[in-house]
């Protein structure tokens, strides 16, 4: 293999790392977004917390569970 051969391969090898790199950043963003998103709830969960109309409504749907079976 002559020095030319070398060099064109360093290079093509050096453009598809490139490549790949920038394809496993694009697909690492997509992940990272796609698994917050999917957690959406930990953004609200602890909101009604110790609110008494809250409490009144979960006594009021767990009396009626209760009333229906």
């Amino acid at each position: 293999m002559s020095n030319l051969q070398t060099l064109e391969n360093s290079s093509l090898i050096e453009q598809r790392l490139s490549n790949l790199e920038q394809e496993l950043s694009t697909s690492q963003k997509i992940l990272s977004s796609n698994f917050q998103e999917s957690y959406w709830w930990l953004k609200i969960a602890g909101t009604f917390a110790n609110d008494p109309t809250f409490d009144e409504v979960e006594n009021l749907c767990q009396e009626w569970r209760k009333s229906a079976y």
